[in-house]
């Protein structure tokens, strides 16, 4: 299966599961580079979804190392993540 890796598609698919799955995300109005612990759309049990969603949906694991705020903190930053995991599991 090829995915359309474009920082765009991945932004929009990370944006349509946080509006779907938590109502504050929806309410907030949340820009791509809003602060989604700090503004509490994400609470530690959300993160885990989020983790869980990123691993299926593009196909990459998130280590326990890599379980940082800052590789979660907004979509612009997941999206990141995601290019660079992708990335480098291509290399491999």
């Amino acid at each position: 299966m090829k995915i359309n890796m474009t920082g765009n598609h991945v932004n929009l698919q990370i944006r349509k599961f946080l509006l779907d799955k938590f109502p504050l995300a929806r309410k907030q109005q949340i820009k791509d580079s809003d602060h989604l612990l700090e503004s509490g759309v994400l609470d530690s049990l959300g993160v885990l979804d989020l983790v869980s969603f990123v691993e299926q949906e593009f196909f990459v694991h998130v280590a326990d190392d890599e379980l940082v705020p800052d590789n979660f903190q907004s979509i612009d930053r997941i999206a990141a993540f995601i290019e660079i995991k992708s990335s480098t599991s291509r290399q491999t």
